[in-house]
């Protein structure tokens, strides 16, 4: 086999432990899934997987970029990057994602599920979600701010709260969707949240 062809064979090979990573953490938890489980579920052996990623912590942060890149569907994110999109752009994204996690719950539940165990400061992920909170906290602050410099935004909204608010909203309607995904519009109450503190609708 070519070099090219063994680094085309390991590229697959990640894909698939990330992909079973995703899926057992969004299952268990981080600390309830062991690195031997996803070993498992891959075919493969323990020895094998950590060839690939050298720790439980490694394959974790790992799976969550995977996370971040899979939700990154829109042209113009991929292009720009999110904290740069124009005001309305980052709130039209917002709904966006909202919309297209409707199809992906074994993302939902991963995010979901990590996001409390990393409130622990030992937990390996915990960095990374105080990180990923305050940068899009921010984005959307500064989106927020934009509008109201145009007079875009509602009488009364405070922009750093109406961005707690919304990144807030988020979070909570997923949960709401994975107990009742047959009830929960994520896609319609984020965006009525978001159009009610704007003068004119996105």
């Amino acid at each position: 086999m070519t070099v090219d062809g063994r680094a085309l064979r390991g590229d697959a090979t990640r894909e698939l432990v990330l992909d079973a990573a995703l899926e057992m953490f969004a299952e268990q938890g981080y600390r309830a899934t062991s690195v031997r489980d996803i070993a498992a579920r891959c075919g493969m052996t323990h020895p094998g997987l950590l060839y690939h990623f050298p720790s439980k912590a490694a394959l974790l942060m790992a799976a969550l970029q995977r996370r971040d890149d899979v939700d990154c569907v829109d042209g113009e994110v991929r292009q720009l990057g999110f904290n740069q999109l124009e005001a309305r752009a980052v709130l039209r994204h917002l709904v966006t994602s909202a919309k297209n996690n409707a199809s992906k719950r074994g993302l939902v539940e991963l995010f979901a599920n990590l996001s409390v165990e990393a409130t622990a400061p030992d937990h390996p992920a915990h960095d990374y979600f105080v990180e990923r909170y305050a940068a899009l906290k921010a984005t959307v602050a500064r989106a927020f701010t934009d509008l109201e410099s145009e007079g875009a935004l509602r009488q009364g909204v405070v922009t750093h709260i109406a961005a707690a608010q919304v990144v807030a909203a988020m979070d909570g309607l997923q949960i709401q969707w994975l107990l009742d995904p047959e009830g929960v519009d994520m896609e319609a109450a984020l965006g009525a949240l978001v159009n009610g503190m704007l003068v004119e609708p996105l």
